[in-house]
């Protein structure tokens, strides 16, 4: 498990528009660690998690993508078995800790990830959690 930084953007929900973000992305050479998007009325909200947030913002900058200011939240991964995900979250739950938001996948040959959030105040005392073995 690793901290992480994301990013959003709001575009206007309608075909192309995640994909006018991302492909401006790629041109610039940005790997994605996540992205997630989810509509908002009559906008769409788009999340990602560079590789590489220094490089992610000099990026956007030039392209003139009005994301958000960075954000915190936390990428796991490793070998998919049943419970992976449900034991890191008991152990928030077991702290106090709220996660405010979660996606997991599977990501074949018998990986998976999830990326999760916290709220502010949270994510420092989140990260001494994962860091304690």
């Amino acid at each position: 498990m690793r901290r992480v930084d994301y990013f959003s953007i709001q575009v206007p929900n309608r075909p192309g528009e995640a994909f006018k973000v991302l492909s401006t992305l790629v041109s610039a050479g940005i790997n994605l660690l996540a992205c997630t998007g989810y509509p908002q009325g009559r906008r769409a909200q788009i999340d990602v998690v560079p590789e590489d947030s220094r490089k992610f913002m000099a990026a956007v900058r030039k392209a003139g993508l009005p994301f958000m200011p960075k954000k915190s939240g936390f990428l796991i991964q490793g070998e998919d078995r049943a419970g992976a995900l449900a034991e890191n979250l008991k152990k928030l739950a077991q702290a106090g800790v709220n996660v405010t938001a979660v996606d997991a996948v599977s990501a074949g040959q018998g990986r998976w990830g999830a990326i999760f959030w916290v709220e502010p105040e949270d994510v420092a005392r989140t990260a001494r959690l994962f860091r304690k073995k």
